[in-house]
């Protein structure tokens, strides 16, 4: 039983504690070992239910034994043969004690076997948990890439807005210094004319 106990120690306590304190972790880990923790449990489960049916082989040829023990009781009894009858008897005991033996364990072996499926279910229930998580984290991961995407690629546009504005600007004071000149120039003209006039 050491293999289920530790499992469902695994899966009720660490499995929800570690995905607490851990949010940022690597899920495909976690799913992985999900994933290698059930392969283990069906194993078991193939190996008990292999043992089951060994079992209940072996109870079918005792019981077979029994029944030719009992037959051979009768038939010392009717041939007045109460010594064989009462070493028949002692032999008919044993094997049924034997068989109630072999089907305790065969028992044992029933119970075990659901409580690997039980934990088996309990497992894939937990991947498949651990499967949406993991795959809520990669939506967020992908979101926050394609968040830093964009703020990365803002300041470049940004900045070559910045850089055509000040180009744009730049052309236009140069415009506007060109105007300025130009307009003194001709200021200065229409005083020369005016003053060559007077």
């Amino acid at each position: 039983m050491g293999l289920f106990d530790d499992l469902s120690r695994f899966l009720e306590n660490r499995l929800e504690e570690f995905l607490r304190n851990n949010p940022h972790l690597e899920l495909e880990a976690l799913l992985e070992q999900l994933r290698e923790q059930e392969e283990d449990t069906l194993k078991l489960i193939a190996e008990l239910q292999l043992q089951e049916k060994r079992s209940q082989d072996d109870i079918l040829a005792t019981a077979t034994e029994i029944q030719k023990w009992h037959v051979r009781i009768q038939k010392a009894k009717a041939g007045n043969r109460l010594d064989l009858a009462s070493a028949a008897q002692e032999h008919e005991a044993s094997l049924l004690r034997k068989g109630n033996q072999q089907w305790g364990h065969m028992q044992g072996l029933k119970e075990r076997i659901k409580q690997a499926q039980d934990l088996l279910q309990k497992i894939q229930v937990r991947r498949q948990e651990v499967q949406v998580k993991a795959t809520e984290a990669q939506q967020v991961r992908n979101q926050q890439a394609k968040t830093q995407q964009t703020k990365t690629q803002e300041p470049l546009e940004t900045s070559g807005w910045r850089s055509s504005t000040k180009t744009s600007l730049g052309s236009f004071d140069e415009l506007e210094e060109q105007f300025r000149r130009f307009e003194t120039d001709d200021e200065l003209d229409r005083l020369k004319r005016n003053m060559g006039k007077k």
